[in-house]
C-alpha cells in the first residue's frame, strides 16, 4: 500500500529515530509498503520517518533499469555505517520530502554498512558510488538530517520557504 510522504518542513523528519528491536510481520509489511512508495514517487530511497513512522528502517534500489540493470531492492533495519573511505564524491541529491529541489553535497565515496534484513539476519555490504551516497542519505534521515542540512544556511532557507509554500499551495488545492 502507497503511503504518503511527509514534505519538509515537518517535525517528524527532524526525529533521531528508535533502532528496531523486534523484526514483526507489521514491520516487513511497512518495508513493502515503503518500496511500493518508493517505485511510485519515483525514487531510489526512502525511510520510514518520510511517512512518519520513527523506526530506524530504509528502503532503496539505485539500479538502473534503463542501464539494463535488475532492480535490487534492499530493505534495511538498523542501517549504520561502519566504515567509510577518504575519497569523496560529491553528487547532485534531492529528497522525496524536498520534492524538485536539487543540491551538490560531497560525502565518502565508499561505505561499508551493517544492517539487519527483513528475516533478522545481519548483513554487512561495502556500497560505492550513488549506492554509498543514497545509503548515508537515508541513514541521515534516521538521524533527523536532511541533504539541506550540508547547504550554506541562504541556500536552505530558500529551499525550506519553497517547501512551506508548496505545502500552503497543496493545503488549498
Amino acid at each position: 500500500m502507497k503511503r504518503p510522504i511527509l514534505i519538509h518542513p515537518d517535525p517528524r523528519l527532524k526525529k533521531i529515530c528508535a533502532p528496531v528491536s523486534d523484526l514483526s510481520d507489521k514491520l516487513r509489511v511497512l518495508a513493502d509498503d515503503m518500496l511500493e512508495t518508493m517505485y511510485d514517487a519515483p525514487g531510489i530511497g526512502l525511510a520510514a520517518p518520510q511517512i512518519g513512522v520513527l523506526d530506524r528502517l530504509i528502503v532503496l534500489d539505485c539500479a538502473k533499469a534503463d542501464d539494463g540493470e535488475e532492480p535490487r531492492p534492499l530493505v534495511m533495519f538498523n542501517p549504520q555505517v561502519v566504515a567509510s573511505s577518504d575519497e569523496r564524491n560529491t553528487y547532485e541529491e534531492g529528497c522525496l520530502s524536498i520534492p524538485d529541489q536539487y543540491a551538490e553535497v560531497e560525502r565518502p565515496k565508499v561505505v561499508d554498512v551493517e544492517w539487519l534484513d527483513r528475516d533478522g539476519n545481519l548483513k554487512r555490504e561495502t556500497f560505492d558510488g550513488l549506492w554509498a551516497t543514497c545509503v548515508q542519505h537515508e541513514i541521515d534521515h534516521l538521524d533527523g538530517k536532511l541533504f539541506i542540512d550540508y547547504l550554506k544556511p541562504l541556500k536552505r532557507q530558500m529551499i525550506t520557504r519553497k517547501m512551506v509554500k508548496l505545502k500552503r499551495d497543496r493545503a488549498r488545492a
